[in-house]
């Protein structure tokens, strides 16, 4: 799999690929997860958010294309690490089946609002996530390209 380099200024932190997931959000759910951010430096700003963002491509096993600065914190994993990784590994094994349900009814009904589940990092450490939206991202022609998770609360268990 070919090398994704970090968001930084000379990708415009991903500017594009997150405005994609702000808009199918707000398409799907009616609100927004922004409150203090603009549209100026969007990438940057979401990128160094105090909330967690994550997405994954269609791939049949999809795979992590996207996480800002407080999901690889929770996971402790890098860029590196985590971009490309299968996102169905940020779950327990024993977890694994009700994760793929629920990522299933996504898929169906287009986004689960209000998602609480357990997850664990690199290290093994676990902690629960709350009040999670997971939603289906769509490119502004309508086509389908993975989905994408936002969050702010968890608990280290």
């Amino acid at each position: 799999m070919q090398k994704i380099p970090a968001p930084a200024q000379g990708n415009h932190f991903y500017r594009d690929h997150v405005a994609l997931l702000i808009d199918s959000y707000r398409q799907l759910l009616q609100r927004s997860f922004l409150h203090d951010i603009g549209e100026d430096c969007l990438g940057q700003r979401v990128f160094e958010a105090e909330f967690a963002l994550l997405s994954h491509n269609t791939d049949p096993d999809p795979l992590f294309n996207y996480a800002n600065l407080k999901a690889l914190e929770l996971f402790e994993l890098s860029w590196d690490e985590l971009i490309g990784m299968p996102s169905r590994l940020s779950v327990e094994p024993e977890n694994q089946q009700a994760r793929e349900r629920l990522m299933a009814a996504v898929t169906d009904k287009g986004f689960v609002d209000n998602y609480t589940g357990i997850r664990v990092s690199k290290t093994g450490r676990r902690f629960r996530i709350d009040n999670v939206a997971i939603w289906n991202v769509h490119d502004r022609l309508g086509r389908y390209l993975g989905q994408a998770a936002c969050f702010s609360d968890w608990t280290y268990l």
